[in-house]
């Protein structure tokens, strides 16, 4: 079974690469929080094929129509989403979906259509003496399977299925920026051996160096963000952004595949969320953004070089105000310090490339391998900052519900 998040705020996804639609559940959003459809759209934007010239060709519209779990009194308002439609036996049926309204506590339900696929592509995959490419789930998909697994576009393997991931982390950073101010950011601060000079986590560290304790407005926030969208990749650091693009072409040029890292950051965060230990949030943070598809490894805070501090380098010193640095990273003992959450976190080359490679069929018969066809991102990092800022999210909104599922106040429990 498959759910990210929970007990109280989480997500179920179903659907393959190459499937007819992605369908999306999510479970456990509080009544009464407004949400529009075109912002979860405009971060499914950011990780849809196509919203980058760095990333892979093939080209997805991915758009989300809400099903479920919304109403409000003004019923043209509610009902004013795309068209559903189903066509078949000479006839068509179809509905009107939700465009915006207020949760009503019940799960949501969400659908994105997959409509730019080439099935044929995969030809070369497919049954007992399909070839295998190296790095990618092919072989232990196929035999975990007992030999029915969709190879098209690697099924649920592939990066399309975080689409349900997005959704859900768009809900709940609409519910943390309502509840809190907080505000998820992500920026590629490593393409290959290329590395940023500047990074989000340093920038703000020097913004709340002077007053640890207080928010950074949200108009600053929305600055850095508009900031990011403009630049050659999803970068804090333009200087940097402009030679990892130039990088990334010539790669492609190659047929071969570059790493990255992604620094994820979560600013004017609540304190004292999390749980110390078997559940803590340091835990499930680095499950939920180590967990993902192509990624290899996940820090926290200041990371490996901690490894050659001595303690007195390494400790966070503490005043009135808060904590002075944040080489912890915003979580002590898996529990929210209110600075914020840093998180690293690296991907591996994509794993499709065109460069001959020794492989094996599905059925172990040695070969050289050499892919035919197909359309891939040569840095699969360039799209999956918006992926990882919704899994943050996602994780931080169920532990700020855990932590206020500790506060009972007789005042909610009254119906007379």
């Amino acid at each position: 079974m498959e759910f990210l998040g929970g007990p109280l705020f989480g997500v179920a996804g179903a659907g393959e690469s190459h499937g007819p639609a992605i369908t999306t559940i999510v479970l456990g959003c509080p009544p009464g929080l407004r949400i529009s459809r075109q912002e979860i759209q405009g971060c499914l934007d950011r990780r849809r094929p196509g919203s980058n010239r760095h990333g892979t060709p093939r080209h997805e519209e991915d758009r989300v129509v809400l099903l479920s779990g919304l109403y409000c009194d003004k019923l043209e308002q509610l009902t004013s989403g795309p068209h559903v439609a189903i066509q078949g036996e000479d006839r068509e049926t179809w509905t009107q979906s939700y465009e915006e309204g207020f949760s009503t506590g019940e799960p949501i339900a969400a659908l994105v259509l997959s409509a730019a696929k080439k099935s044929k592509d995969y030809a070369q995959f497919a049954g007992p003496a399909g070839e295998v490419r190296p790095g990618h789930t092919d072989l232990v998909k196929f035999h975990q399977s007992k030999g029915f697994a969709d190879p098209r576009g690697g099924g649920r393997s592939s990066y399309r299925s975080t689409i349900s991931d997005v959704i859900a982390g768009s809900i709940a950073r609409i519910f943390l920026r309502e509840q809190f101010h907080t505000v998820v950011l992500s920026s590629i601060c490593q393409v290959g051996s290329l590395k940023a000079n500047k990074t989000l986590a340093s920038h703000f560290e020097g913004i709340l160096r002077n007053a640890p304790s207080e928010e950074v407005p949200l108009a600053v926030l929305q600055q850095i963000q508009t900031a990011m969208d403009d630049a050659e990749i999803y970068s804090w650091d333009t200087e940097f952004a402009a030679k990892a693009g130039e990088l990334i072409k010539e790669t492609r040029k190659k047929g071969d595949s570059l790493g990255a890292a992604i620094e994820v950051v979560a600013l004017n965060v609540p304190p004292l969320a999390g749980e110390p230990l078997y559940d803590s949030l340091k835990l499930r943070l680095m499950g939920a953004l180590g967990g993902l598809h192509a990624v290899q490894s996940c820090e926290i805070g200041s990371g490996q070089e901690v490894v050659a501090r001595t303690g007195i380098q390494n400790n966070d010193p503490i005043r009135r105000t808060g904590y002075q640095t944040n080489h912890q990273g915003g979580l002590i003992g898996g529990v929210t310090t209110g600075m914020p959450v840093v998180c690293r976190v690296g991907f591996k080359p994509t794993s499709t490339i065109a460069l001959p490679q020794k492989s094996v069929r599905k059925n172990l018969e040695e070969i050289d391998f050499e892919l035919k066809s197909g359309r891939h991102d040569p840095c699969v990092g360039v799209r999956a900052g918006v992926t990882l800022e919704s899994r943050l999210a996602i994780e931080l909104m169920n532990a700020v519900l855990m932590h206020q599922a500790q506060c009972v106040d007789r005042a909610n429990f009254r119906l007379f």
